[in-house]
């Protein structure tokens, strides 16, 4: 049985159950809080977005279902199973895949040969690289996505940043990860850019796994999310599911309304005219 079908197995044996399963979560560095009680649950064949600003506690987070760091309070469980990751790679064989705002890809190297970076495919006895094959598979792979490359010689740096967003997914799905957790992956790219890779992140919803977006961006989130949390300085400020809330009101709770509304009353002492009325505020609701 392979890795993926493994995968598929006990998916299929329990639909219900979250994949990943965070209870009461926290990281402290000395007596620094990074996190506080941070609960998630990651389900398979959805898509869960976990927004907040910069300081919001997002990469530590991701950091701690990734494996680079270890959490210091709370439970982390994979499958039901209480896990606690000491290395990347640990995360990785749990079948949790983290593709980075960097993206980890070599840009001066082909596309077929980033697909496989670091899990090259080698010819016996002598163990050189089966380039024909790593060729094929990556076609076959970035064709099952809808990702048109007609080159695959070419260097990933000569893509688009959509490119290689979508590139990186595909390669974490063929790698037969069963959980998907992207790091602002629309955060330096154009609108256009931004919508591709939004379709290619449902399109790995719909292959069954479950997804973690990781975004400042409630109008990107709202597009594809069917599970929404809001942190803010490293506590849960908003978990919800999107039957349960409009855009508007997401788009306020990443603004901070509350705090909006301090400001304004605070503004509106120095000068009358630097306030915007609540109705005519951007996502008010």
């Amino acid at each position: 049985m392979t890795t993926t079908d493994k995968f598929a197995e006990e998916a299929s044996t329990s639909p219900n159950t979250p994949v990943v399963h965070l209870e009461e979560v926290g990281k402290s560095y000395g007596n620094v809080h990074a996190l506080r009680g941070v609960s998630l649950a990651v389900r398979q064949g959805e898509i869960t977005c976990v927004l907040g600003d910069n300081g919001a506690g997002k990469s530590t987070l991701i950091k701690i279902i990734a494996g680079l760091h270890e959490h210091t309070d709370g439970v982390l469980s994979v499958n039901g199973e209480e896990r606690r990751f000491s290395s990347p790679r640990e995360s990785l064989d749990s079948g949790i895949a983290t593709v980075y705002q960097d993206l980890a890809l070599a840009p001066l190297m082909s596309v077929w040969r980033n697909f496989f970076l670091g899990n090259e495919i080698t010819k016996r006895p002598f163990g050189r690289l089966d380039d024909r094959k790593m060729k094929r598979v990556a076609d076959e792979e970035l064709t099952k996505m809808g990702i048109s490359i007609p080159n695959l010689e070419q260097p990933v740096g000569m893509l688009s940043g959509g490119q290689r967003q979508c590139i990186a997914i595909a390669r974490a799905i063929y790698f037969g990860a069963k959980v998907l957790i992207l790091d602002e992956p629309t955060a330096a790219l154009g609108v256009k850019q931004s919508g591709v890779v939004l379709k290619y992140i449902v399109k790995a919803r719909d292959a069954g796994l479950g997804v973690v977006f990781i975004t400042h961006n409630p109008h990107h989130a709202y597009l594809v999310g069917n599970h929404f949390v809001v942190l803010k300085l490293g506590r849960v400020a908003l978990d919800t599911h999107r039957a349960d809330i409009t855009l508007a009101q997401l788009t306020n709770e990443m603004a901070g309304g509350s705090e909006l509304e301090s400001l304004s009353h605070e503004l509106r002492g120095i000068d009358p005219e630097l306030v915007v009325e609540p109705q005519d505020r951007p996502g008010a609701i």
